[in-house]
């Protein structure tokens, strides 16, 4: 990227496995399984009753009154943002408004209040829709009452890729530095779609898997018997700047976001390209926007979301874009774990791709004891894996065959 640098200061994951930057990295450490049986509603008659629901801890639950004026993804925004904010040891007192922005991805914006007022509207007229109902529904609702409670005028926006929307988020973010629109971003993901609707929806489709039985084994990338992703919810937020804002005021800088590389597979609104075109481009670009060669390159966090389609043609992919590196470099796919909270998924990977690189830790892939031999990747299962780790990408592909791959390297890297 030409332009400023742009680093990475703070970090709020909000996950089935872990709230927070440091109980989400021991929960990948541990390879803990965030999936279990669904909760939130009587998933009886559905052929998937299994997800990846989150905790939130007492001091990060909205009231009473804050919860019936916002929806759960904004709700779960606004926490990843507060644990971003501490991490990053920001005061936003002695920050200028207007240089602070805010961009929040979401692949399914207030699913959970289209969804409840829909059938309000059906089964008791239009006279019992809730008064907020538009407001709470807006897919730019996270972002702008992160804007509003933290008092920040600068540049706010919503990107809407499906499950490339935090990762876009990111990019979006990054150019806003660059381009002197803001020294400081508020930049990542969220999405609360485990309800009914999408669960059916999504198992309609094919897409889940159907370990009922076995809710911790059903996240399975790479593996030969991988049946489809299991659905999460979650959020999360980090925090950038503008490398010189940050050692102006003394900041840690946790990982520099050196570049990205984005594409469009252009082939189908939901199968990826067979052999892997658009992720070749995307994985390509980000290696040329951030400068790096193929070798350069210590680990992949996969996406990774444990379908037959998607893995094969992330493996073709990454091959395609690093050649023989590929066969070496580490990879790892967090959805193994969290589950695949669709538009959170690129900024709760973006921080396990940082956190990689701060603690010198490849975290594993769980559910991994029969491998695709197809896949020929050199994933990393089990155990996490210490290695010296200068660059990371962590990749992106989403429905309507948006790709995003971002590229971060370690301090002084």
């Amino acid at each position: 990227m030409n332009g400023c640098r742009v680093v990475v200061t703070g970090l709020g994951p909000v996950t089935s496995i872990g709230v927070g930057a440091a109980d989400f990295h021991q929960a990948q450490v541990k390879g803990v399984s965030g999936i279990g049986p669904l909760t939130r509603f009587d998933a009886s008659g559905l052929s998937a009753r299994i997800a990846g629901e989150v905790d939130l801890p007492a001091e990060l639950v909205p009231s009473r009154r804050e919860a019936l004026a916002a929806d759960r993804c904004t709700h779960l925004a606004r926490a990843a943002a507060t644990l971003a904010l501490a991490d990053s040891g920001l005061d936003l007192a002695r920050e200028e408004p207007s240089r602070c922005g805010v961009v929040i991805g979401t692949g399914a914006g207030g699913l959970e209040t289209w969804e409840s007022n829909t059938r309000t509207l059906i089964e008791s007229g239009p006279g019992r829709l809730g008064a907020r109902f538009i407001p709470m529904a807006m897919s730019n609702a996270p972002a702008a009452k992160i804007a509003v409670d933290l008092g920040l005028t600068g540049p706010c926006s919503s990107v809407a890729t499906a499950c490339a929307s935090g990762a876009e988020a990111l990019v979006a973010a990054c150019q806003m530095i660059v381009c002197g629109e803001a020294d400081v971003v508020l930049a990542g993901g969220t999405d609360a779609a485990v309800n009914p609707l999408t669960v059916a929806g999504f198992a309609r489709m094919g897409a889940l898997s159907r370990r009922n039985d076995a809710p911790g084994l059903a996240s399975r990338p790479f593996a030969a018997d991988r049946d489809g992703f299991v659905l999460a919810e979650g959020a999360a937020v980090l925090v950038l700047e503008s490398a010189e804002h940050a050692a102006r005021r003394g900041a840690t800088v946790l990982a520099e976001l050196r570049g990205y590389g984005r594409s469009c597979d252009a082939h189908h609104i939901t199968a990826p390209h067979p052999e892997g075109a658009g992720a070749r481009q995307a994985v390509t670009a980000a290696l040329r926007s951030a400068r790096l060669a193929p070798d350069d390159v210590s680990y992949v966090n996969a996406h990774g979301t444990g379908t037959q389609f998607n893995d094969a043609a992330e493996a073709l992919g990454l091959h395609g874009a690093l050649g023989p590196a590929a066969a070496t470099v580490a990879v790892s796919a967090t959805k193994s774990m969290t589950g695949h909270a669709l538009g959170a998924s690129g900024a709760i990977e973006a921080v396990a791709s940082v956190q990689a690189l701060v603690h010198q830790l490849v975290p594993p892939t769980v559910n991994l004891d029969d491998p695709d031999p197809a896949i020929g990747l050199n994933v990393i299962a089990g155990d996490p894996r210490e290695l010296p780790l200068a660059a990371v990408l962590s990749n992106s592909f989403a429905f309507g065959g948006h790709n995003v791959v971002l590229a971060f390297t370690a301090v002084g890297a």
